[in-house]
C-alpha cells in the first residue's frame, strides 16, 4: 500500500463516515480518531456505520482542544497504530471536514513519484510572517499550561507574570523550532523516525507546554530525521485575517476545481453539491501535475482586503470606518466649481456638454440640493430637501456617488452652501475642486438690493470665503485644487476652462474651440470701488480697474543695467 490516511474527526460525523468510505474504497487503510468530547452514543453508532470496512481502524481517544497537546497526542496514537498494522510509504494526515478534489489515485500516483518527499509546511519562526493574533517566538519559550479559549484571563496573566520574571524556556538538544500547518502527508520512514527518536520523552514534554503544539511539534521534529522536505501541504487550507479557517461551500465548487488540489478544508457539512461533485462517478480524468493553489490565491487575498477595507466609497453599518481609516472617502473622482457660474451664462450647460458628466447645481445650496436638470430625486433616490441632506452631508455625497458609479459627477458650490461638507471634500483624493474668489460680487452688482444691503451681504460672503479657501489650503487637504481671483481667472478665462475639462475629459465629438460667454462686467469697478469706499475691502475679487470691463494685466517689468 502506497499510503494511509489519518482522520481527526471532532464533529459532523456522518461525512466524516463518508470521507472514511470514499478513502478505504480508493485502497487507503484509514485510522480514525475522534474527539474524547464526542458523546459515547453516537461515538458508538459512527464506529458501527464502518464496522464493514476492515482497513478502518480507531485510535486511543484524547480530548482535542485547538491549541493544546490533545490533538499532538492524538495524531501520535493514530500515526502508532498504523505503521504497527499496515506497510506504508507515505501517511497523509486529514480532519473529517477534508475533501479530496482529485480522484486519490492521482494523489497515490503522485506521492509514489516522490517516494521520500516529506511534504509538510515548516518553517523557522524568524522567517514567519503570517502568524496572527497571537505570539511567535515565545510560543517557544513561555510555559502555557492552560487552555487559551477555556480560561484568556489566567492565560494572559501567566504570559505576563513569566515575561516580568524573565523566564525563558531552552529547546530540547538539537531541535530548532520550526512553525506551519498542521496538515502534512510525511513519508513512514519520518513519522516511524520521530515516534521512536531515543529523545521523544524530551521532545513531547518540550512541546506539551509550548502554544498551538500541532503547528510546531512535527514541523520541527521532521527537520531532524526527513531526508527530504517540501515545505508545504498537499492539503488547500486558507485563513482569514484573524487566522480562522476558510469554510468552502457550494458555491466555491469553480474556485476548488481550478486549484488542482489533491484535497481541500474546511468543507462545510451541508455543502451538497461539493460532496456530490468531487465524490461522484463523474470525476475528472487523472491530471499529472503539481497542486497549484496559487491560482486562486488572489480570489482570497481579494476577499481578506474587501474584509478588512471594504469597498472605496461604502460605508457599511458592519464596519463603519474609524475617521482616516475609510477605504477612499468616495467611490469615484468628481469636480467642484466655485465661483464660475456667475462669470458664465450657460455655464453647467456647456460643462455636461463639453465633459458628458453629470453636472449639477448647487447641491449643497441653504434652499435645495440642485440636481441635475431640476430633478427633485437624485442617484440612490436622494431626496432634495435641505434638512434631511444637511443631517449628513458626507453620506448626502457619498451616497451619490456611491449609486452612481461610473458616473462623472461636478456640482457647483457656493461661499454660503453648507460649510461642513467642505471638510470632508478638501481631505477627498477623488475631488478637483477650483475656486474662482470674489466671483459672488457680481450677483451683488446686479442686484437692485439697497447698497446697505448689498454691503453687508458681501462682507458675509467674504468672509465665508476667505474661510473656504482657507481649509482648502490646509496642509491635510488631498483634493487637487486650483484657486485664483477673479481678476487673475478674467485675463485668459479660456485657459483655464479647458485645462479643467483636459482634467474631467472630453467628451467624443465635443466641440474643443467653445467656451461659454462671459458676462458683460463694464462698471463692476466702479461697484468694487464703492464697496472700498464705504468701508469694506472686496480683496478676494483681485485688482479691477475703475473704467475698464476687464481687470488690469499686469506691467512688465523693466531691467535697468547697471
Amino acid at each position: 500500500m502506497s499510503m494511509g490516511v489519518i482522520m481527526l474527526v471532532h464533529t459532523a460525523l456522518d461525512r466524516a463516515a463518508q470521507m472514511a468510505r470514499h478513502w478505504a474504497r480508493a485502497g487507503c487503510p484509514v485510522v480514525i480518531h475522534v474527539d474524547r468530547r464526542v458523546p459515547d452514543a453516537p461515538y458508538g453508532a459512527f464506529r458501527r456505520a464502518l464496522a464493514d470496512l476492515p482497513d478502518i481502524a480507531f485510535s486511543s481517544r484524547h480530548r482535542c482542544e485547538w491549541g493544546t497537546w490533545g490533538l499532538v497526542a492524538a495524531t501520535l496514537d493514530a500515526s502508532r497504530v498504523m505503521l504497527d498494522r499496515h506497510d506504508v510509504r507515505h501517511v497523509y494526515l486529514a480532519s473529517g471536514a477534508c475533501l479530496p478534489l482529485r480522484p486519490v489515485a492521482d494523489l497515490q500516483d503522485y506521492l509514489a513519484d516522490h517516494p521520500e518527499t516529506d511534504f509538510i509546511e515548516s518553517a523557522a519562526t524568524a522567517d514567519v510572517p503570517w502568524t496572527v493574533g497571537g505570539l511567535n517566538h515565545e510560543r517557544f519559550t513561555l510555559f502555557f499550561p492552560v487552555s487559551w479559549r477555556r480560561n484568556k484571563p489566567l492565560f494572559d496573566a501567566l504570559v505576563a507574570g513569566q515575561r516580568a520574571l524573565g523566564l525563558r524556556r531552552r529547546a530540547p538538544r538539537g531541535v530548532v523550532p520550526h512553525m506551519g500547518s498542521q496538515w502534512w502527508c510525511l513519508t513512514s520512514r519520518t513519522l516511524r523516525a520521530i515516534l521512536d527518536s531515543p529523545d521523544r520523552r524530551a521532545h513531547d514534554a518540550y512541546f506539551r507546554r509550548t502554544w498551538i503544539p500541532d503547528e510546531s511539534y512535527f514541523q520541527s521534529l521532521a527537520r531532524l530525521y526527513a531526508t527530504e522536505i517540501e515545505a508545504r501541504s498537499l492539503t488547500l487550507s486558507k485563513f482569514d485575517f484573524q487566522g480562522k479557517p476558510h469554510i468552502f461551500y457550494d458555491d466555491h465548487l469553480q474556485l476548488l476545481r481550478r486549484s488542482d488540489c489533491f484535497v481541500a478544508r474546511k468543507i462545510w457539512p451541508r455543502a451538497n453539491r461539493l460532496y456530490a461533485a468531487f465524490l461522484g462517478e463523474g470525476l475528472p480524468p487523472a491530471i499529472r501535475q503539481d497542486p497549484q493553489p496559487g491560482k486562486i490565491d488572489r480570489v482570497f487575498a481579494k476577499a481578506v482586503e474587501r474584509r478588512l477595507r471594504g469597498r472605496p466609497g461604502l460605508y457599511m453599518q458592519s464596519r463603519f470606518p474609524r475617521l482616516g481609516h475609510e477605504n477612499g472617502v468616495t467611490a469615484g473622482r468628481y469636480a467642484v466649481f466655485h465661483g464660475f457660474e456667475p462669470l458664465h451664462d450657460g455655464f453647467c450647460a456647456w460643462l455636461a456638454d463639453a465633459t458628458g458628466a453629470r453636472v449639477h447645481g448647487r447641491l449643497f445650496s441653504p434652499e435645495r440640493a440642485h440636481f441635475a436638470e431640476g430633478e427633485a430625486v437624485g442617484p440612490g433616490a436622494l431626496t432634495d430637501d435641505a434638512g434631511l441632506r444637511d443631517y449628513n452631508p458626507k453620506a448626502f455625497l457619498t451616497n451619490l456617488l456611491w449609486n452612481s458609479r461610473g458616473m462623472q459627477h461636478c456640482f457647483l458650490y457656493g461661499p454660503d452652501d453648507t460649510p461642513e461638507i467642505l471638510w470632508h471634500i478638501a481631505r477627498d483624493p477623488n475631488a478637483r475642486i477650483s475656486v474662482v474668489s470674489g466671483a459672488w460680487a457680481v450677483p451683488l452688482w446686479r442686484s437692485d438690493a439697497p447698497f446697505d444691503v448689498v454691503r453687508a451681504r458681501a462682507a458675509k460672503l467674504q468672509r465665508a470665503e476667505a474661510a473656504m479657501i482657507d481649509a482648502l489650503r490646509a496642509p491635510d487637504v488631498k483634493a487637487r485644487v486650483r484657486i485664483q481671483t477673479m481678476a487673475e481667472y478674467l485675463e485668459a478665462p479660456a485657459e483655464t476652462l479647458k485645462s479643467i475639462v483636459a482634467e474631467i475629459g472630453w467628451r467624443d465629438g465635443a466641440d474643443r474651440s467653445a467656451s461659454p460667454s462671459t458676462v458683460e462686467l463694464l462698471g463692476f469697478g466702479q461697484f468694487l470701488q464703492r464697496l472700498r469706499n464705504e468701508g469694506m475691502d472686496p480683496y478676494l475679487a483681485g485688482d479691477f480697474p475703475l473704467l475698464s470691463s476687464t481687470p488690469r494685466q499686469p506691467e512688465p517689468r523693466r531691467y535697468i543695467a547697471s
